[in-house]
């Protein structure tokens, strides 16, 4: 099993310090908040031009400014993409494209959480669409700019949440099943191991290795759809609103991706689940928040998502 110094309490600043990011390009999604901002923050402060892919400019923009001023690193960019809108996505990787940079680090950050049944423009179920076949679409139209890299690397955000279902391959946009918000999520969740395991299947001969991360509990707008009274259910807040002590900071979140990114302890790994920087064990039903599900690993899952994935965006 693959380990770091670092652990659960660590926060991304900490692990990316002694780390020089000059002359490397990355681009995290969801940037504007959450996580997302502290992820960029600490690649910016060991020197990376990072691209803000936003769905809302103006809040981007906010971010990009306090990150500049944060860090001292005036490379800190704003990127229009909704992961909802396939023609989105590929305008945002053309826009890429044109800037004619080596693209080195691919932060598959943004995501939503346990949603009212609803579809993409696509048609998508909007969980699996928007966490899933969006980033997908992205990294698949961002693969030259990767490989011109010379050791990319992809990070794919899951969840523990991942636990709560598989990838359901003969009805993934619930057209014919009866819709539920948390086992939607889990899907999605599932379908961000696969990727990892898939791509890096396909080109970890080009250098690109792509591992999926467990970011840990966090109070962020990933819960706005989350009722007071299935939080308090679930005991992730108390009765005055307080978080459950679990739950890491927004800074805390970012450190396994930033691991993920940087770690020395992953050169030529790839398809691994990440948690607490370092490689999760099994799942065991005595840890119930913790560990991996062995189908989110099975190579034979990932390649039929891969191939599923390619047919929905094409």
């Amino acid at each position: 099993m693959i380990a770091s110094p670092f652990g659960g309490r660590s926060t991304g600043l900490e692990v990316v310090e002694g780390h020089d990011l000059r002359g490397r390009d990355a681009i995290v999604t969801g940037a504007a908040s959450g996580i997302g901002i502290e992820t960029a923050r600490a690649l910016a402060a060991a020197g990376a031009g990072v691209t803000l892919a936003v769905r809302d400019r103006a809040k981007g923009e906010a971010v990009a400014r306090d990150l500049r001023a944060s860090t001292g690193n005036q490379k800190v960019w704003v990127g229009e993409l909704d992961l909802a809108s396939i023609a989105s996505v590929r305008r945002f990787a053309s826009a890429i494209h044109q800037q004619q940079r080596p693209l080195h680090l691919l932060i598959n950050n943004a995501g939503i959480m346990a949603t009212p049944q609803a579809y993409t423009v696509d048609g998508f179920e909007s969980q699996f669409g928007t966490n899933h076949l969006g980033h997908f679409a992205l990294t698949i139209a961002l693969l030259p700019v990767l490989q011109a890299a010379n050791g990319a690397h992809v990070v794919s955000l899951s969840s523990s949440g991942h636990h709560r279902s598989d990838v359901h391959f003969e009805d993934p946009n619930y057209r014919e099943r009866a819709y539920d918000p948390w086992e939607a999520y889990g899907q999605s969740k599932t379908a961000n191991v696969l990727f990892a395991v898939g791509f890096t299947a396909r080109h970890a001969s080009d250098g690109i290795f792509a591992n999926a991360v467990m970011p840990g509990g966090i109070m962020t707008g990933l819960q706005k759809f989350v009722p007071r009274e299935e939080q308090l259910r679930m005991k992730w807040i108390d009765a005055d609103g307080n978080p459950n002590p679990r739950f890491k900071t927004p800074e805390q979140g970012a450190s396994t991706t930033i691991w993920a990114a940087v770690g020395s302890e992953l050169d030529g790994a790839g398809g691994l689940y990440l948690e607490d920087c370092a490689q999760a064990a099994p799942f065991s039903p005595d840890v119930p928040y913790r560990g991996v599900k062995e189908y989110a690993l099975d190579p034979a899952s990932a390649d039929r998502l891969w191939e599923l994935s390619e047919a929905a965006v094409a």
